[in-house]
């Protein structure tokens, strides 16, 4: 157990809704915004927010989205603009959970919620139209900046005074940097696309596309 302190610093909920992005509609939930009161999480969502792409958001294996608040800094500098957390489209603004700290599998206790840490998050086309820059879903990529997924195995109250408890560290030690190293730079890696597939925490999505991968690097 590492000595960080590890906190919430902001609940972020959002139902999906329609904009107009360069004269086209767009239905997205990627617009969060903090909340004060407590909310109850169930095991595939937070009370009071939604997703506008199912087959892509949301469910069992990403229930909870999180961000880290550490990187807020970054993306204000690069697009010279004040960023309030939940820009990112994360439920769960955190400090002292970085992607080259937390783990596949980590299990952690936010108040009485028990989460497990499930894969590193996918940004898509949504977040650059939400940040209106076209380069979004690159940069965030190249920087490993990405946030992760939580599922959830015990439901129960949140709230941004929720106390972060880490329960249990997993035992194979896959970074969500180190998953994310694998999946976007290191394509051509079997060996170490073979030890993500076989997480057993790993979420069903990104198995399937590690899975996928070996399938046609050993041909």
């Amino acid at each position: 157990m590492r000595d960080i302190t590890m906190e919430v610093v902001s609940v972020n909920v959002g139902l999906p809704q329609t904009i107009m992005y360069q004269g086209k509609e767009l239905v997205t939930g990627i617009y969060k915004y903090p909340v004060s009161s407590s909310l109850y999480v169930s095991k595939t969502q937070l009370d009071g927010d939604g997703q506008a792409d199912l087959t892509l958001h949301g469910g069992a294996d990403k229930a909870l989205c999180v961000y880290p608040e550490e990187h807020y800094a970054h993306w204000e500098q690069v697009l010279g603009q004040k960023m309030e957390t939940g820009t990112f489209g994360e439920n769960l603004t955190v400090r002292g959970l970085l992607e080259d700290q937390v783990c596949i599998g980590d299990t952690y206790a936010i108040g009485d919620v028990i989460v497990q840490v499930s894969q590193p998050r996918q940004p898509c086309h949504k977040l650059a139209k939400r940040l209106d820059w076209v380069d979004a879903v690159l940069r965030v990529q190249e920087t490993g900046y990405t946030g992760y997924y939580l599922r959830v195995l015990t439901e129960g109250e949140i709230s941004k005074n929720s106390q972060v408890r880490l329960i249990a560290k997993d035992e194979a030690g896959v970074t969500v940097a180190y998953a994310n190293q694998i999946k976007y730079h290191e394509k051509t890696n079997i060996e170490a696309a073979q030890h993500i597939a076989a997480l057993q925490a790993l979420s069903a999505s990104w198995k399937q596309s590690f899975l996928k991968r070996l399938a046609e690097l050993e041909v």
